[in-house]
């Protein structure tokens, strides 16, 4: 962790509105980007950013060491997804990300590819949360497996067993689709 974010969180939960700004305008892509890839809704996705943030700002005093912040801002916002998956309707909603779009182009036309970020995302929703999360968390966000589990407080063969059954229900999924197009 470096030293200026370190700054900033200590200064922060001395009640500094402008350094946990600063905080917010470091981090606020990424988590946009983790809540996006949970709910796949860009207003969902929006607004589970801003209530994280609001959250983790009055939850500061909680955070017991500065270095554990991005795990912990993680765990926020992982659980806020839960919560709205678990109320949100059955009926698959795709929207495409479009800071995604370019990682996704190859030589594939943009019908072909439009057509694999629909399937991957109506996939990505057949998921349960849990095998959802650690398929973000690994796949999307680049945790390791040690950090997935202590975000998530389970253990690593917990995660690791996810992770496999999940992209194994995706392989199944995407695959399913290919033969029914």
């Amino acid at each position: 962790m470096d030293h200026e974010l370190q700054h900033l969180i200590t200064d922060a939960k001395k009640g500094d509105q402008d350094s946990f700004t600063k905080i917010v305008q470091k981090y606020k892509r990424k988590v946009y980007r983790h809540a996006f890839a949970m709910v796949h809704d860009q207003m969902e996705a929006e607004d589970i950013t801003q209530e994280a943030f609001v959250k983790a700002y009055f939850s500061l005093d909680q955070l017991k060491q500065e270095y554990a912040f991005a795990s912990w801002l993680t765990r926020i916002v992982t659980n806020l997804c839960y919560d709205r998956i678990k109320r949100a309707e059955k009926t698959p909603v795709l929207h495409a990300d479009p800071a995604k779009t370019e990682e996704l182009a190859s030589n594939r036309s943009e019908v072909e590819n439009a057509h694999l970020r629909m399937n991957l995302q109506y996939a990505m929703k057949k998921l349960s949360p849990e095998h959802r999360t650690v398929v973000v968390l690994r796949d999307i966000q680049g945790f390791s497996y040690q950090e997935i589990a202590e975000i998530l407080e389970i253990p690593e063969g917990t995660v690791k067993s996810r992770i496999n059954v999940a992209r194994t229900e995706l392989r199944r999924e995407l695959t399913r689709g290919d033969r029914d197009a």
